[in-house]
């Protein structure tokens, strides 16, 4: 008896949903929507990309202040939420807070029977607005610190960046914060959403689909491989050390966090505007050596291995750049990838079909059953 099926590990390149959000080229390049991300930088706000990924168009003035509006007057956390927080575990990770947080949130809906669009969309929009709320609170209440209001005068990543460290940020953190969002904000069919359009798929809440995204964004291969990187950049003391460094790593058939991608055969364009980021935070705080060792990294392991630096790679610099406790790392790229993952849950609502590949099946057949008194 057999029933071959074709078995693609990995998924690799299988086409698995249609989607109008963001296009992974190959060829080192990242599309949202149609704008190259390399014509978006420098030239649109987090609060546009949000509006693009949702609404599928950038917006004009009257509909960006709409939901500049419309995110501020959503981060705010019911009290129960807050309690919880104080309540979890001290040896908990954070991303394990994180996720049990956006459970108690659902039941927190206040149309939890209402599944219209326009319903989802501003369930949605809450979601962009709650997790960075989320992750800052997480932090203050974990480390025994008053949690911090938003300002309305603030831009969103800024206000996210006072919310978590309780300080006005400058204007080079600024840019580098709202930046780092807009790079995190969407990456094609990535594991977390496809996690993400799989739960979403069974036409199970949007609040579900989320916490798919998280418990997939978590693992070492995907988000939380930017906390590694910075556990191997700590592991270096300085620029001689890298060579001896690396090829150690690599003899001992080690992976290096924060190189190779599945789907880019050249630079990640992600990578190439978080270098220039960390490079200019690192001239202001006066840590180039961190800058430098990492760019001796990328030489040794580009030349040993033909691999480029991910997005990960640059990104734990940003952060650290910025006083982040590595630990809150996925906890950043989730407040940033939220609005992709939700996104892509309303665009899979509006297809409705259940997503359900199949396996090939490399077992026995006909195993004769023996009584549990003769086994």
């Amino acid at each position: 008896m057999s029933y071959e099926k074709e078995y693609i590990r990995g998924l690799r390149d299988v086409a698995a949903c249609q989607t109008h959000l963001s296009f992974v080229d190959p060829l080192g390049a990242l599309y949202y929507v149609g704008y190259d991300i390399d014509r978006l930088i420098g030239r649109v706000s987090y609060e546009e990309v949000i509006h693009l990924l949702l609404f599928r168009k950038l917006p004009d003035e009257l509909e960006l202040d709409a939901i500049k509006q419309k995110l501020f007057s959503e981060m705010t956390l019911p009290k129960q939420i807050v309690k919880s927080i104080k309540e979890s575990p001290v040896n908990a990770h954070p991303m394990q807070v994180l996720r049990t947080s956006l459970s108690k949130l659902s039941e927190y809906d206040k149309n939890p029977n209402e599944f219209s669009e326009a319903t989802n969309i501003d369930r949605a929009i809450s979601l962009v607005a709650k997790v960075p709320t989320l992750v800052s609170a997480i932090y203050r209440i974990r480390n025994n610190k008053e949690l911090v209001h938003p300002k309305k005068e603030y831009r969103f990543s800024e206000n996210f960046l006072y919310m978590f460290r309780g300080k006005p940020a400058d204007e080079k953190e600024k840019e580098a914060i709202d930046r780092y969002m807009i790079l995190h904000a969407d990456h094609g069919l990535n594991a977390s959403t496809f996690a993400a359009r799989v739960t979403a798929s069974t036409l199970s809440d949007i609040y579900s689909s989320v916490i798919s995204a998280i418990g997939a964004l978590g693992g070492k291969l995907h988000g939380g491989a930017s906390e590694r990187v910075m556990h191997m950049l700590s592991n270096v003391d300085n620029v001689k050390d890298v060579e001896d460094y690396i090829q150690g790593q690599l003899f001992d058939g080690k992976k290096i966090m924060g190189f190779g991608h599945r789907i880019y055969t050249v630079n990640d364009p992600r990578s190439r505007h978080l270098r220039k980021i960390s490079k200019a935070l690192c001239q202001q705080i006066n840590r180039m050596e961190l800058y430098y060792t990492a760019r001796e990294i990328q030489n040794v392991v580009h030349k040993e291995k033909k691999i480029f630096p991910n997005v990960d790679f640059y990104a734990a610099i940003v952060l650290s750049a910025m006083d982040i406790p590595k630990e809150y790392f996925t906890l950043f790229f989730a407040s940033s990838r939220i609005t992709g993952w939700v996104s892509h849950i309303l665009e899979q609502y509006s297809d409705s079909v259940l997503l359900r590949p199949t396996s090939r099946y490399i077992g026995a057949y006909g195993t004769k059953f023996v009584p549990i008194n003769r086994r």
